[in-house]
């Protein structure tokens, strides 16, 4: 009987994908609580190696990292309540407001002959979208329970990982043993090359996107920014999408301070000047020091797979997007220079006459 490794693999990969998509809406928690237990295992292995017991090391660095979170959640929830309800409620006004200032400068740069139905166009277009953020508004007011269930969800988040952390030697013993033998060495190089990308890309960036919430939090606190502390947070949080968390956090940001400043334009520029430096701190400090080229995935790519992975897995396809893409680098890497060394990329005569 003939076999056929690849299609044997082509087929599991295909399953796993459709069993990944079917179970997409619960995957949240535990993709989470996988990130958290392997960006935690260098510091379990570091307290096993001092005599503790794995389980006691896993137990005492989840509830550690844990509480410290729930504390400073409990801190700050208040603060970024009422930010979010704000932030929320004013759109509509923010928009409207806009709207109102860019419209008579819209409509003199499109003054020319030829262009007056191009300003109608943009001016109904602005119209109507400022009519639906009050909808969208109400709309995100109305999912408070589902953001409840989605927090209550997350509570397996810390099992996952304390199971993860504290199985993770016999996880990867008993992967090992389901390798093909003639193949297992292969397999074993590949998944370290893995481990050293996803290793230094995971843990990098987790620095990077704190350090840039931090200073863009209370840069714009200082700064006396509405409902800055929010917007400082979630801009840091995203940045390990490139320049997503500089441009949406500053287009937000500039945003509320023209509606809360204006006609003092001083003010603005400081909150535009703030996110400039935060994006070059991060592209000539903090990326290049702390994450470097482990990914070696060019930002368009990593654009791509953030629109891909949104698309197919909503959040959580976000959340796994860049490491998917590292992993699938790696592998596409290695494909590539078998194929090199192949007799399909050198010709059948490659080997040499004579």
């Amino acid at each position: 009987m003939t076999t056929h490794p690849e299609r044997f693999w082509l087929g599991l990969l295909v399953a796993l994908a459709i069993v990944l998509w079917l179970v997409s809406g619960i995957l949240l928690p535990f993709v989470l609580g996988m990130a958290v237990g392997y960006l935690l295992d260098p510091l379990v292995g570091h307290l096993e190696r001092r005599g503790i017991s794995r389980a006691a090391a896993a137990g005492f660095i989840v509830a550690t990292t844990y509480g410290l979170a729930i504390f400073g959640m409990v801190l700050l929830a208040p603060l970024l309540a009422r930010q979010i309800i704000d932030l929320v409620t004013n759109l509509p006004a923010y928009a409207h407001t806009a709207y109102e200032r860019l419209s008579p400068l819209l409509h003199r740069l499109l003054a020319r002959p030829g262009t007056s139905r191009l300003a109608d166009l943009a001016a109904t277009a602005a119209q109507r979208a400022t009519e639906l953020l009050g909808s969208v508004a109400s709309g995100l007011i109305g999912q408070g329970l589902a953001v409840i269930n989605i927090a209550l969800l997350l509570a397996i988040t810390p099992l996952v990982a304390f199971y993860l952390l504290r199985d993770w030697p016999k996880l990867v013993a008993e992967i090992d043993s389901w390798l093909p033998h003639e193949h297992a060495e292969t397999i074993r190089a590949q998944a370290r090359a893995i481990d050293a990308v996803l290793a230094g890309f995971a843990r990098g960036t987790a620095i990077v996107c704190a350090t840039l919430a931090v200073y863009y939090a209370i840069a714009l606190t200082v700064v006396g920014l509405e409902s800055g502390l929010l917007i400082g947070l979630t801009a840091g949080a995203v940045s390990f999408v490139p320049y997503l968390g500089t441009l949406g956090g500053a287009c937000v940001a500039v945003g509320v301070a023209a509606f809360q400043f204006w006609p003092d334009w001083r003010p603005v520029a400081v909150v535009l000047g703030i996110f400039a430096v935060g994006q070059l701190l991060n592209d000539y400090v903090l990326t290049p020091n702390l994450v470097g080229d482990k990914v070696r995935l060019h930002p368009l790519w990593v654009l791509f797979a953030l629109l891909a992975g949104g698309a197919l897995l909503g959040f959580v396809g976000v959340v796994i997007a860049v490491p998917v893409s590292a992993v699938i680098g790696v592998l596409a890497r290695f494909g590539i220079t078998r194929y090199k060394e192949s007799a399909l990329y050198r010709g059948t005569d490659a080997g040499g006459v004579g």
